[in-house]
């Protein structure tokens, strides 16, 4: 159609590694993500332009990844524990370029489930399986300056390090700079 842009779907995505599945969120998971986005460190670090924001868990296991689907910007992702079966986190893909083939993924994980490496494992197994069984060329990682936890899930999930973009985002209702990590098809070869 002239005039009209077709809007691309995300794919579908389910990814597992030895200690976690990573697949979309079902109705069932409210709870949990809202054990994820409620906890005080991951507020600490939320991308949120309002400082009071809060995620709905409902919203975000249903309507919300639906739209972000719908519109073809990315997905939300619940980051299940496979030796209990138990969601410890969520992951999310936005600011899809479908011209440039690249999307940004983010995480949070629950405060019970941190420092096992688990987002690492999550973060790394999805941008694979979208470099390589979904077309994509680019997956970037935003981190604010002084998230050293999440720097080090870039680090461990095999970003590199590409430099810090200027009051380029939000984090808790604050402008703040963003360090970009970006990991491309050439760096799996």
């Amino acid at each position: 159609m002239i005039g009209q842009v077709a809007v691309r779907r995300f794919p579908t995505l389910t990814v597992s590694t030895p200690r976690t599945e990573v697949r979309r969120h079902v109705p069932a998971d409210v709870a949990a993500v809202h054990e994820v986005f409620a906890d005080r460190q991951t507020q600490r670090w939320l991308p949120l332009a309002e400082p009071t924001g809060r995620i709905d868990g409902r919203a975000w296991c249903t309507d919300l990844a639906r739209q972000r689907r719908d519109s073809g910007d990315g997905d939300h992702y619940a980051l299940v524990r496979r030796e209990d079966d138990r969601v410890v986190g969520c992951l999310w893909t936005r600011r899809t370029d479908w011209g440039a083939r690249l999307t940004e993924i983010s995480y949070a994980v629950a405060p019970h489930a941190r420092g096992f490496g688990l987002a690492a494992e999550a973060v790394d197994a999805v941008a694979i399986a979208l470099l390589l069984e979904h077309g994509f060329h680019r997956i970037e990682l935003r981190v604010a300056p002084g998230n050293v936890a999440s720097r080090r899930v870039a680090e461990k999930a095999g970003f590199s390090y590409e430099g810090l973009l200027r009051n380029a985002g939000f984090v808790r209702g604050a402008r703040a700079d963003l360090e970009l990590w970006s990991l491309v098809a050439a760096d799996l070869h």
